[in-house]
């Protein structure tokens, strides 16, 4: 008799929480214990199932392993919090400066229409 297997495609988000810790650690080439302490010091932060388990998402494990690129170039744990603060908000002033300049053209364009200059 023959089997009969049916392909499922699974998609699901950068964000969603989808691997238990030890897929995660595999996949960042850590121990999972690594992975509890950089949750402890606040560097990483997975979702968590209704059971209370730990679920790291893509973007998660992309974290790891650019804590693990920085430790291994020499930054101590503290030096790696720095960095990530800092491009955090690196990123978040960029958005900014996004928005800003958005709003900018909004107001110039308006000025133009204004001064009979549209077109």
């Amino acid at each position: 008799m023959a089997t009969y297997r049916r392909r499922v495609k699974a998609t699901f988000s950068e964000e969603q929480g989808v691997f238990m810790i030890s897929v995660a650690a595999e996949l960042a080439e850590m121990h999972p214990q690594t992975l509890r302490m950089y949750e402890q010091r606040g560097l990483i932060a997975p979702k968590r199932s209704p059971k209370n388990t730990r679920l790291y998402s893509q973007r998660d494990v992309e974290r790891l392993r650019r804590i693990q690129e920085m430790t291994a170039e020499g930054l101590n744990l503290a030096g790696v919090e720095t960095v990530l603060a800092l491009e955090s908000q690196v990123q978040r002033l960029r958005a900014e400066v996004a928005r800003l300049r958005k709003r900018l053209e909004e107001v110039e364009g308006n000025e133009d229409v204004d001064n009979g200059e549209a077109g």
